[in-house]
């Protein structure tokens, strides 16, 4: 892929997540009315170790996960300006899926359709669609952050468009085989899929091996850059983890704050390997 077919990519990411930015700002404006009628509705919590660890302790706020969902959006939005400034005349085939990573952040918006179906009493179709577009924006990132570490560790950059196409294809085929009940919803506005247990497995799996693979490029390629890039990688998971399964104002500062101070390491040790080549 040449730099300025990969730019295009960058331009189209800013484009999607200022959208979804829109979006956010347009149904903030009508929902927070039935935010109130919607705490009694509560049936189960969110599930995370973060939740598990602290926010159990803490009462569940929809307000509070609003909060959470304006601010992937907002995480999405700047991370993607940043990168496309920084990364502009940089080769490097790892960016390109960390900004993939960054831009499934911006169609967590999607989950303001739970509150949205209040006011407008809308069909469950749409809250389907919905559901199955966050679950494929969600592993298309995770899968996209555990990519860019096998490239890191060796493997040929021409092979983006393969690549690209694989996690595309898979992704699909795992978000359109899953149930997802429309009727019911945690604590942090997502809808109740099925095989949550296989899913932990899935997540908990593509963390570890995107890790090893940073440390496997700081090895093969004698770059130490790569050690400080997989533990960016690591504070990324995690704080991607606890801001879309935060479901208390705890959980909002310190998902961000994980997850800006990840995206910041990956991305200025990134810049700083390629910067001479």
């Amino acid at each position: 892929m040449t730099l300025s077919e990969r730019n295009l990519i960058f331009k189209l990411g800013i484009a999607l997540s200022f959208l979804c930015l829109l979006i956010s700002i347009i149904i903030s404006l009508k929902v927070f009315s039935v935010y109130a009628s919607m705490q009694t509705e509560i049936t189960r919590r969110s599930e995370s170790v973060f939740r598990t660890l602290i926010e159990k302790y803490f009462e569940e706020k929809l307000l509070a996960v609003h909060g959470c969902i304006v601010a992937s959006v907002l995480y999405s939005f700047f991370s993607i300006i940043f990168i496309h400034y920084f990364f502009e005349k940089t080769q490097s085939p790892e960016i390109l899926f960390v900004v993939f990573f960054a831009a499934s952040f911006s169609l967590e918006a999607l989950r303001l359709i739970i509150p949205l179906g209040r006011v407008y009493e809308l069909p469950s179709l749409y809250q389907l669609m919905a559901a199955r577009i966050i679950l494929f924006s969600r592993y298309f990132g995770l899968f996209s952050l555990f990519t860019a570490g096998v490239f890191a560790s060796g493997f040929k950059s021409q092979q983006q468009r393969n690549i690209i196409m694989i996690i595309t294809v898979t992704t699909l085929i795992i978000t359109l085989g899953v149930p997802i009940d429309t009727q019911t919803w945690d604590s942090s506005m997502n809808m109740i899929n099925g095989y949550t247990s296989m899913f932990r497995l899935i997540e908990a799996g593509t963390f570890l091996l995107a890790i090893i693979s940073f440390f496997i490029a700081a090895w093969s390629r004698s770059s130490f850059e790569f050690v400080f890039i997989g533990a960016g990688s690591a504070l990324a998971f995690l704080g991607r983890n606890i801001l879309l399964n935060a479901d208390t104002w705890t959980g909002l500062p310190i998902g961000l704050l994980f997850l800006i101070a990840g995206t910041w390491l990956i991305c200025t040790r990134l810049h700083k390997v390629y910067l001479w080549l």
